[in-house]
């Protein structure tokens, strides 16, 4: 089985585990920039101008977000978290696309504070937002089509899902916006994650080219640009493909020509919010292995866990895992697994690799995003840290691992006997 790429060889790897212990995440900033530049250019026909805005919970880290940002690309914000680390980078404004659910007031809030562009997601938080912000001059909905529009098994059916409006209540809500003194209008849609499917993208934004014809007709709102959303997914597993940009972009302008130009809705703006694309390929978990298991099955047991990747314990996920030095070796079955009293700590189920031998570093691939994110201290377990590869060849720690004082900040000893 031929090895996957990774930026660093055995010997660079083990030199930087001198300098900084196993487990951590590893980013290629080069690598990174490279598909930023690629996704902007692949949208630089669009007349009223295109931006990707990064969905930050795919890797909230500053370092990272700088040269994101550095490459044209705004933020997409889900938290008040997320909200004051792009405030902390300097980003305000309509840099900042706020898309949220269930959302408190103060995080509204801190939104409006940024100007960042607020992205309703149910018509029930336009009083809301209203009653407790008031109502900005710009706003943008979330529309689901429910039966309209297939989900797919991460995001599951869009008439299942927790996120948006209804077709009825998206006509409701523009009117009742508007009423309220909103005077710049945003549509937005996001029904799937994690899609490889080209023409899944391209025939969402007919439908939302549609939509946004039918409102300019029927309520005489013009709608400034249309959020395709993000989704758009990377190819885990061996075999697949990753998305053609360019192909989704020819079938995007197809239609912007044969529905917005003649529909009078041009020109408009296209904007995206695609985080796992943009990053999640060029980072990786490097880890090494610290015990083998011979019982029923060949285990071998990492300093790694669950707690640092959660992604295949609790969807199932697949990441390639290369042995760094040992392509072309000859192969075994294995579990690998990590140390967590949960039997789905396991980032590989009979999984054919290279011979492995205690001591030996494994890469897991595709950790750019949503893997340390979603990293979490059960068990106690402390999250590792992060390492930049600059553009330059450099390394630099950009979130130093925790440690148990870390841990244990929070809770209050004070009142116990010693």
């Amino acid at each position: 089985m031929p090895e996957r790429h990774i930026p660093l060889n055995r010997d660079e790897l083990e030199n930087l585990t001198e300098k900084y212990p196993t487990p951590f995440y590893l980013y290629d900033e080069k690598a990174i920039r490279k598909n930023a530049a690629y996704m902007n250019e692949s949208f630089k026909w669009v007349p009223g101008g295109y931006k990707n805005y990064y969905a930050v919970k795919a890797l909230p880290n500053p370092y990272v977000l700088e040269f994101i940002r550095e490459e044209g690309m705004g933020f997409d914000c889900s938290s008040k978290a997320e909200l004051l680390l792009a405030e902390k980078l300097g980003v305000r404004g309509e840099e900042i696309m706020f898309t949220s659910n269930d959302t408190p007031a103060e995080e509204y809030q801190k939104a409006m504070d940024l100007g960042a562009i607020i992205n309703l997601d149910d018509i029930s938080h336009i009083d809301y937002l209203n009653e407790h912000c008031g109502m900005p001059e710009l706003i943008c909905f979330r529309y689901n089509p429910g039966p309209l529009k297939k989900g797919n098994a991460i995001i599951g059916k869009p008439e299942e899902a927790k996120y948006g409006l209804t077709r009825d209540q998206l006509f409701e809500a523009y009117e009742q916006a508007r009423s309220l003194g909103a005077k710049r209008f945003g549509l937005h849609t996001m029904v799937a994650s994690n899609e490889l499917d080209p023409d899944y993208f391209i025939e969402t934004a007919r439908m939302l080219f549609e939509l946004v014809v039918e409102l300019r007709e029927k309520l005489d709102i013009q709608i400034e640009f249309v959020n395709l959303g993000g989704g758009i997914g990377i190819p885990y597993n061996p075999g697949e493909n990753p998305v053609d940009l360019e192909k989704v972009s020819r079938g995007v302008k197809k239609h912007y020509d044969e529905i917005i130009v003649p529909g009078n809705a041009h020109p408009l703006n296209i904007v995206t919010e695609n985080g796992r694309v943009v990053t999640g390929p060029y980072g990786y978990l490097v880890t090494r292995v610290i015990h083998e298991k011979h019982t029923y099955k060949d285990y071998v047991g990492t300093d790694a866990s669950m707690a640092n990747l959660m992604r295949p314990g609790m969807y199932g996920a697949h990441h390639e895992i290369t042995v760094p030095g040992k392509n072309g070796a000859a192969e075994k079955t294995y579990d690998v697994t990590g140390s967590l009293c949960e039997n789905n700590d396991k980032f590989a189920i009979d999984r054919r690799l290279p011979e492995i031998e205690v001591g030996d570093l494994l890469v897991i691939h595709d950790g750019g995003a949503h893997g340390h994110s979603m990293g979490f201290n059960y068990n106690g377990k402390l999250r590792c840290a992060e390492i930049l590869l600059k553009a330059d060849g450099s390394t630099r720690q950009i979130r130093r691992a925790e440690n148990y004082d870390d841990l244990f900040a929070t809770l209050d000893f004070s009142g116990l006997e010693s």
